[in-house]
């Protein structure tokens, strides 16, 4: 599994992510993340509601939650974008996913296959606030 001495997460299984709306609500969505070059990265529907407002604004915040969004750690701010045209790094992404969830991710890619949902996936990169997470950790 990769760990991250930056990301304080790295080593939980859900992270809640915290897009926001235009008049500046926040919406909350637990998913699942991995490490890639201490930056996290989530798949998820490319065509979702989270998606467009992270092309909107790329702010984001994440924070430790359970399977349901519970937090159980504090929010962190980061930069957010959605990657598309590095081969390399969405191919890193998805391995390190795989690696992290293992039988449950390669079931959900297989689902998502047969229902035609795989082509809309998407990888999204975050960068996060240094000097927060320095704080937290």
């Amino acid at each position: 599994m990769n760990t991250s001495a930056t990301i304080p997460f790295a080593d939980a299984k859900y992270v809640n992510l915290r897009s926001f709306k235009r008049d500046g609500a926040a919406v909350d969505t637990p998913v699942w993340f991995a490490v890639v070059d201490d930056k996290v990265v989530i798949f998820t529907d490319g065509t979702s509601y989270k998606v467009k407002r992270i092309r909107r604004n790329p702010k984001v915040e994440l924070a430790r939650c359970d399977v349901r969004g519970g937090l159980k750690g504090p929010w962190l701010p980061g930069s957010c974008r959605p990657v598309e045209s590095e081969p390399e790094l969405i191919r890193r992404s998805y391995a390190a996913l795989n690696e992290k969830y293992g039988l449950l991710m390669r079931l959900g890619t297989f689902f998502a296959t047969l229902a035609g949902r795989v082509k809309r996936r998407l990888i999204l990169e975050v960068t996060m606030d240094a000097a927060a997470t320095a704080k937290a950790s």
